[in-house]
């Protein structure tokens, strides 16, 4: 087996269909399915997104057991308009297995999975958070309100730390805010 999967880039509207034709070409293992913010990614070919990326494997049998080769297939999720969510075509009908990344997928990024079914008939729902918990945390819009709340644990710049500067008399660098902090519009630090 090749360590690198092979990969393919496909249009939404293709998701499922591709998919049926990896299955058919002997990839049967599902491994994942996920997403990739893209929504600051605003190219010419590929418009701000969600990028959502399946793997599957196709496993030997008989003389041959193990996996003989992967596929990473991905398709771009186009943002929605206003407050409503993007939406993509669910793998479930494929794989069982897909139910459990999707709820996920959806729970993290927002991406409802259009034809979901889990078997229980409860449809798209949270897994991993509280009912009452608002928002998508994997988005990169998600502001992570704790690190505004309390000191950054992490190592500081020169010039910072409490005590002796090694640096004492250079220049101070610019102070940088942690990814996900908002700005002092939202309150006391």
């Amino acid at each position: 087996m090749s360590r690198e999967p092979r990969r393919v880039d496909v249009a939404l509207d293709e998701w499922i269909a591709t998919h049926e034709a990896h299955r058919a070409d002997g990839y049967t293992f599902f491994d994942f399915v996920t997403a990739v913010d893209e929504t600051d990614r605003d190219l010419p070919d590929k418009p701000a997104g969600f990028d959502l990326v399946s793997h599957l494997y196709e496993i030997g049998d008989g003389d041959v057991p193990g996996v003989r080769a992967s596929v990473m297939t991905r398709a771009r999720v186009p943002l929605a308009s206003g407050d409503d969510p993007a939406h993509a075509p669910s793998l479930t009908g494929l794989w069982r297995g897909a139910a459990w990344h999707e709820r996920e997928t959806f729970e993290m990024f927002g991406i409802v999975f259009d034809g979901f079914d889990d078997g229980t008939g409860a449809g798209l729902r949270k897994l991993l958070l509280p009912e009452t918990f608002i928002g998508t945390p994997l988005r990169k819009s998600f502001v992570l309100t704790a690190r505004a709340s309390k000191e950054w644990p992490g190592i500081k710049d020169p010039g910072e730390s409490k005590g002796e500067n090694p640096r004492a008399g250079a220049a101070k660098r610019r102070k940088v805010m942690a990814p996900g902090v908002p700005d002092d519009t939202w309150g006391p630090r």
